[in-house]
């Protein structure tokens, strides 16, 4: 028996074409696709994620905001886009299971992206889902305190996506002395404060920085945990199936990175 849809509550004649127009374009699927996931993202990480120039996109999250698929929420001189409702986002998933897989059109850049993503440095210290995910791990385990990781653009002070951390304190505990004393990691003495934060402009969260980043990496590194120039891209780690194994024994996360083309 055929399925009769009920098209009332659509309110008649629904216009279809102008949605669809604005979603069609591949740089602007890329756009709210990168926005799926709930996060608010500035234009240059937008332009970034869609492979274009950032006039470009500009334009482009112009059209998706006068469309009513994209909201601004403003933080001083910066704006951040997000997607306008929760329609949105479910009829952007409805759209996703009917669509066939985007070609992959750079083999090269799809991997050099999906690579710095994954694990690279940031400066001297972990950054990417690996740096995100040592930071949750130390402070699930009270090794650090003072903030929950997260980056909240709508209560944020001085912080934005891809700077040095200044709004929370985050300080090393009594069981986090003893866990880094027993990991080997040495904190060189000087005047560089110890604990510091970046705000991961990949992962919207925040990533271990000064002293302690910089130690923590380079015994990581002395472990054989993680390799540079993953894929042969500058920045990029590689964890190793040493490191695989030693995150999930000493930080109880299972690191498993993607395989790149």
């Amino acid at each position: 028996m055929a399925r009769k849809y009920e098209t009332a509550r659509l309110g008649g004649e629904a216009d279809f074409t102008t949605p669809a127009e604005l979603v069609g374009h591949p740089a602007r699927s890329a756009i709210l696709l990168a926005l799926l996931d709930g996060r608010a993202l500035p234009m240059s990480v937008l332009a970034a994620e869609a492979g274009v120039a950032p006039s470009t996109a500009s334009a482009h999250l112009a059209r998706l905001t006068e469309g009513d698929l994209l909201r601004v929420r403003r933080q001083g001189r910066h704006a951040y886009y997000e997607l306008a409702s929760a329609r949105v986002a479910e009829a952007l998933e409805a759209l996703a299971r009917l669509a066939p897989p985007r070609p992959v059109r750079s083999l090269r850049g799809a991997g050099r992206a999906r690579t710095l993503r994954t694990a690279r440095t940031c400066y001297d210290h972990m950054a990417g889902r690996l740096g995100v995910e040592v930071m949750r791990s130390l402070l699930a385990n009270d090794a650090l305190d003072g903030g929950d990781g997260l980056h909240h653009p709508e209560s944020a002070g001085n912080d934005r996506l891809s700077t040095p951390g200044n709004d929370i304190e985050y300080r090393i505990t009594e069981a986090g002395w003893k866990f880094f004393g027993e990991l080997g990691v040495v904190v060189p003495a000087g005047r560089r404060k110890v604990v510091r934060y970046c705000v991961d402009w990949t992962e919207q969260r925040h990533h271990l920085a000064g002293a302690l980043g910089a130690a923590l990496l380079a015994r990581v590194e002395q472990l054989g945990w993680v390799t540079r120039r993953a894929n042969g891209v500058p920045r990029a780690l590689r964890v190793t199936d040493e490191g695989r194994e030693g995150f999930a024994e000493v930080f109880g996360f299972d690191f498993a990175a993607p395989k790149v083309a």
